[in-house]
């Protein structure tokens, strides 16, 4: 009995932007055969070149993953996630501030050819400033909220993580790490809240070390800039490949992304990170920590920080727009 081809089709991921980013998140989706993929850029032959460069070392890893590359949105059609990396990447001496209106610009169409083509995907966004991108994503898509999430905390947790492993000498499997707020210089990682194997680390480390660690966090995008010249790329495409599959595969996992919060932790009409739980339908629930007088108060101005830098945007963008289905 011959099955026809509709009946094998996988699902689908476009990833919009081929440069470091796009094209490291889509090797690790193509290699866990979480998907097929399409890469989509404005340069002519980068994403053809690279998605067949993918395509050829499928045979190597024993997957099936198909990928392409195109500079034609229709190509892109019927996706389940789009991931939006595109924009120009951060250079030395240059803050996530200098990256917005220019990015906003390359958002606006992205965001426009993506969702013609794909009405019923979730967004994923990871273009930077991540949280007025995301923001800007929202209103232009008039998605729902739970349609259009941030990749932010996952990565800066990641980072958090990985300091709080190094500095204990102990595998990063046992680490749990929890960062809130924006993506950038006002995020809020959380001690109480960061374990090695269940032991928080402020039973096992001094205020020093968890204050030294923290600020290393709050720099971590900063310190690569400064050694590479250019942004991070293999932890910011791993950070998105695990929302991705938490959302592919239905996990209802719970992770730090960028969401726009609707009066939970007080915080109203505003993209911030926060746990959520994810899966096939995107954000599924917001969960609510208790925070100490402390940590609301530095989510706070993490957020007030985050509003201000989208209002910055002079195109509109902020002005309200009608409530969404």
């Amino acid at each position: 009995m011959q099955i026809s081809k509709e009946k094998l089709m996988r699902s689908k991921v476009t990833i919009v932007g081929s440069g470091n980013v796009g094209a490291t998140a889509a090797h690790w989706i193509a290699s866990k055969e979480l998907a097929d993929v399409v890469l989509i850029d404005i340069i002519e032959g980068v994403p053809q070149g690279k998605g067949l460069d993918l395509l050829e070392a499928m045979p190597i890893e024993k997957r099936d993953s198909r990928v392409i590359g195109t500079q034609d949105y229709a190509d892109t059609a019927s996706s389940d996630i789009v991931v939006i990396t595109a924009g120009i990447p951060r250079k030395p001496g240059m803050s996530r501030d200098d990256l917005l209106n220019t990015n906003y610009k390359i958002m606006k169409d992205v965001v426009s050819q993506a969702i013609e083509h794909s009405p019923n995907c979730i967004l994923i966004i990871v273009s930077n400033p991540l949280d007025a991108m995301a923001q800007a994503a929202y209103k232009l898509s008039r998605f729902p909220r739970e349609r259009v999430i941030g990749m932010a905390g996952v990565l800066d947790s990641a980072r958090f993580r990985t300091f709080i492993a190094e500095e204990l000498h102990v595998s990063v499997e046992n680490v749990t790490a929890f960062v809130l707020g924006g993506h950038g210089d006002t995020m809020v990682p959380l001690p109480r809240y960061s374990t090695v194997a269940g032991i928080p680390i402020t039973d096992l480390l001094s205020k020093e070390r968890i204050d030294a660690i923290v600020e290393r966090t709050r720099n971590g995008g900063a310190e690569i800039v400064n050694l590479l010249k250019t942004s991070a790329w293999y932890a910011p495409g791993a950070s998105t490949v695990e929302m991705v599959e938490a959302i592919l595969k239905d996990k209802r996992k719970i992770l730090p992304c960028a969401a726009y919060l609707q009066g939970e932790y007080g915080i109203n009409d505003l993209y911030v990170g926060v746990p959520i739980k994810l899966g096939r339908n995107g954000l599924e629930q917001v969960i609510e920590i208790t925070l100490t007088g402390d940590e609301r108060a530095a989510l706070d101005k993490s957020a007030a920080a985050v509003r201000e830098l989208f209002e910055k945007l002079k195109t509109g963008a902020s002005a309200a727009v009608p409530s969404r289905a």
